[in-house]
């Protein structure tokens, strides 16, 4: 991967905070919230381009009559951040050749 060719999910300030925050775990909306400190829309809006972009799993249930929504990332997710996080490896090594 070139960096002229990075995902349009790994432009996103929020949404690389996003998908590192699940990487070591499954996140409710507030815990993500917490994590971001995005408001709820523009939360929102990127959980929904991370799963329509098969990067994460958006799951809706109702715990103590309280609705609560847990994202996870996917398997895809992961393969395509390790794949980002070695692009920006080989980019910092021509840096330093």
């Amino acid at each position: 991967m070139e960096i002229n060719a990075i995902p349009e999910v790994f432009q996103s300030k929020l949404r690389l905070a996003i998908l590192s925050a699940l990487l070591t775990g499954t996140k409710n909306f507030r815990e993500l919230k917490s994590i971001t400190e995005a408001t709820d829309g523009n939360l929102g809006a990127q959980l929904k381009k991370l799963e329509e972009a098969g990067y994460i799993v958006i799951e809706k249930a109702f715990i103590n009559r309280k609705p609560q929504t847990s994202c996870r990332i996917t398997d895809f997710g992961k393969a395509q951040f390790k794949e980002y996080v070695e692009m920006l490896e080989g980019v910092l090594r021509q840096a330093d050749a």
